[in-house]
């Protein structure tokens, strides 16, 4: 193979309108990315473990095995792969419930292409992050396989948690800003309460003594 050829990243889209799928199969194929697609959650289980892609775009509502579903059989599998969203419910409770499934990041139909392939490319580029562990007191994380272990209790993160206690790791006893994590994490593309909702998952998921300190007005700081 020409070592010159870049690669292109695989992207499985699931989406169980013909039009819609068609469409971006289309559109990314178009943005250089080699696509695949599957008609409902089942033919999605399958695609992916038969060959795991580099990102997947995952409707919520779909017949039978629905997108939900979908998401938390790839995770109790362990696939790391990025999960992007797509909801035609705008609800908080909706888009939270994506989030615990295991997504890593979700959009409201009807949306831009535009930003789907934005929000696809900073999906992929976090999974290209060198594997990496970080620790800070008894708090191990493993960036790659995006796991955590505090003292002897393994904990299991969404690909933007991960993101996210990764920051903060990085610099402990520094001020990370809300401004600072969206623009990092969320490629600057969310409201200012989003970073104040993952924090408050990740101490669920951490536990005691409390590891993330809330600054009021400032942001967040890693201390023990």
């Amino acid at each position: 193979m020409d070592e010159n050829v870049e690669l292109r990243e695989r992207v499985l889209v699931v989406d169980d309108d013909p039009p819609l799928l068609r469409m971006l199969a289309r559109s990314l194929d178009a943005e250089g990315f080699d696509v695949s697609v599957a008609a409902d959650g089942g033919a999605a289980l399958l695609a992916a473990e038969r060959a795991a892609p580099d990102v997947i775009v995952l409707d919520v509502t779909m017949p039978g095995v629905n997108g939900l579903s979908v998401c938390r059989r790839l995770r109790s599998k362990g696939l790391p792969t990025p999960i992007l969203m797509l909801t035609a419910r705008d609800a908080v409770a909706d888009r939270v419930a994506g989030l615990e499934a295991g997504a890593d990041d979700y959009l409201v139909k009807p949306f831009a292409i535009e930003e789907l392939i934005a929000r696809l490319r900073a999906l992929t580029r976090r999974g290209k992050q060198s594997d990496e562990r970080l620790s800070y007191a008894d708090l191990v994380l493993d960036t790659t396989a995006r796991s955590a272990m505090r003292g002897t209790a393994a904990i299991e993160l969404t690909g933007r948690e991960s993101a996210l206690l990764a920051l903060l790791l990085r610099e402990p006893g520094r001020t990370i800003t809300r401004e600072r994590a969206i623009d990092e994490i969320w490629g600057g593309a969310a409201e200012p309460n989003v970073v104040d909702r993952y924090v408050t998952r990740l101490r669920r998921k951490l536990g005691e003594p409390p590891l993330i300190r809330t600054l009021r007005g400032a942001g967040f700081v890693l201390r023990a």
